[in-house]
């Protein structure tokens, strides 16, 4: 693994903990020294840059939530080592910055190893992104947002617009973006529209207090998790900048963290806009359990990404009257969770490989069975032809 150290800074931090918490179990880049780090972990690091953001916060450093963080105990079954890598100070330029995350990020997942980013502004989400260009790999990003961050691509690049920059790289390596959470009154209606052209997903706010199960599929395919505080309600995240009377509950955004882990597919986790000028202690809490529900869902993993051999799981072929292809199924014994095959051009096999394969839930198979195809399968057609 390359060197990574030379882009952070170490953890200074003095509380007590006791030696069966994180704390005391996790890997911290000190001044003794950087963590020798293995396949297999998860590591922090919190990266306080604003400048494409909220400018006003740049330079303010405050790891607060670590004091929460680390007298936390490990879970059932937290079998992986946890590694705090430091803080990566911005650079001179906010492109020197977004250089340093890219590489980390890249070094990390290329060594299985997933990131979790404590942000500044939400724009580090191309950050991220570009730590996978860097692997050539076609990646899925889900982010749990009031709005779309569509942006204007004429424009900067900046925290509420950082989407149509991420798609304007060439070679372009998003296969698909999903939102959990967006607010009609934060979205005009021709972003709308695009996301429809684009076949990406939504599941607004209110479908998901209706029924919190229609965002698992999108968790489950995602690549990247970009998680926008500021979606969090103001009664459950209080502060200057967090004023929405309406978003998530603090125990929702815990349950959408847990259920990202869960996904063998996820492989990096940003928690952005986070602002810790004026916001109180319960705010620290917040992040820090984020963190941890996050890690829960990791250690409850069942590696039934179904890729390779499906002799685990139950097939279901599903004929539609006038329509050519047959629809197949695919439920995994260990997990009971459902996947769609979609039909891609056989040239593209490697490259559509992990994306052809689309998280469902029960009620596609339902739709399936009265001869209609579902919208999941038909966007996905769309995008691999």
């Amino acid at each position: 693994m390359k060197d990574i150290s030379i882009y952070f800074q170490p953890v200074d931090i003095d509380i007590a903990f006791s030696e069966d918490s994180l704390g005391s179990i996790c890997g911290i880049h000190s001044k003794k020294g950087f963590p020798d780090m293995k396949k297999g972990g998860v590591a922090l690091l919190y990266v306080p840059e604003y400048r494409n953001g909220n400018e006003k916060h740049q330079g303010k450093v405050n790891d607060a939530f670590r004091n929460y963080l680390y007298p936390l105990f490990p879970g059932e079954n937290w079998n992986f080592p946890i590694y705090d890598c430091g803080t990566i100070i911005p650079g001179d330029r906010i492109e020197d910055t977004y250089y340093a995350v890219e590489n980390v990020i890249s070094e990390l997942v290329k060594n299985q190893i997933l990131p979790i980013v404590i942000g500044g502004s939400q724009d580090l989400t191309f950050a991220l992104y570009k730590g996978y260009s860097q692997l050539e790999q076609m990646v899925n990003i889900c982010s749990v947002d009031h709005k779309l961050d569509l942006g204007d691509p004429e424009g900067v690049l900046n925290s509420d617009g950082y989407l149509s920059h991420l798609m304007l790289e060439r070679p372009c390596y998003l296969f698909n973006h999903a939102n959990i959470g967006c607010q009609a009154p934060f979205v005009n209606k021709e972003e709308f529209i695009l996301f429809d052209k684009l076949y990406f997903d939504i599941c607004r706010l209110g479908e998901f207090n209706a029924d919190f199960k229609k965002a698992e599929p999108h968790l489950r395919n995602a690549d990247i998790l970009s998680l926008d505080l500021q979606a969090i309600r103001t009664s459950d995240l209080r502060g200057k900048h967090y004023d929405s009377p309406n978003g998530f509950y603090a125990d929702q955004i815990c349950q959408i963290s847990k259920y990202a882990g869960i996904s063998d597919k996820l492989t990096s986790f940003g928690i952005f806009n986070y602002f810790p000028e004026q916001i109180d202690n319960a705010a620290y809490h917040l992040i820090a359990q984020i963190m941890w529900y996050f890690m829960d869902g990791i250690a409850m993993r069942k590696g039934d990404f179904p890729i390779g051999s499906k002799k685990d799981y139950i097939k279901f072929l599903v004929h539609l009257d006038d329509f050519k292809e047959e629809i197949v199924f695919y439920k995994s014994n260990k997990s009971e969770r459902w996947w769609m095959e979609v039909p891609y051009p056989p040239q593209e096999k490697s490259k559509f490989e992990r994306h052809h394969l689309v998280p469902c839930d029960f009620m596609d198979y339902e739709l399936a069975m009265k001869n209609e195809i579902p919208n999941l399968w038909w966007k996905t057609y769309q995008k691999l032809g």
